[in-house]
């Protein structure tokens, strides 16, 4: 069961996510970093609806049947990982592409990860599945 110390946690975390992003961007004047931690807030989405989709939300129509729906699960988990793949490949990109710094580069990608993982650990401490009748 999640406390208080999760709590504290989840909200370190996340503070020192957004801190490292944003230092990304205001040591070289440059905010383009700050599209990171964007990425990863939405990053979640496209699963969770498409698990949605594919339980058919517990009633008993068409959608009911999780195995015939597989693809829609799949699907799922596909842009779930190519939005996780772009957070993470944006700030090379732009590093490259000599728009930033290799340390606003580092800076960011650690951000952006730490977003991420702070999301990941709220979903799985807070967000618990219904049983559906």
């Amino acid at each position: 069961m999640a406390g208080m110390k999760t709590i504290i946690g989840l909200a370190s975390l996340l503070a020192a996510g957004i801190l490292l992003t944003i230092l990304s961007c205001a040591l070289d004047s440059n905010w383009l970093p700050i599209l990171v931690p964007f990425i990863y807030l939405i990053a979640p989405l496209p699963n969770m609806l498409c698990q949605r989709i594919g339980s058919g939300g517990g009633r008993g129509d068409i959608w009911s049947d999780a195995s015939e729906h597989r693809g829609v699960l799949e699907t799922g988990y596909f842009i779930t990982s190519f939005i996780n793949v772009s957070g993470a490949g944006l700030p090379y990109v732009l590093a490259h592409a000599n728009v930033i710094t290799q340390q606003a580069m580092v800076l960011s990608i650690a951000g952006g990860l730490l977003v991420y993982g702070t999301i990941l650990g709220y979903i799985h401490f807070f967000i618990t599945e219904e049983p559906y009748m």
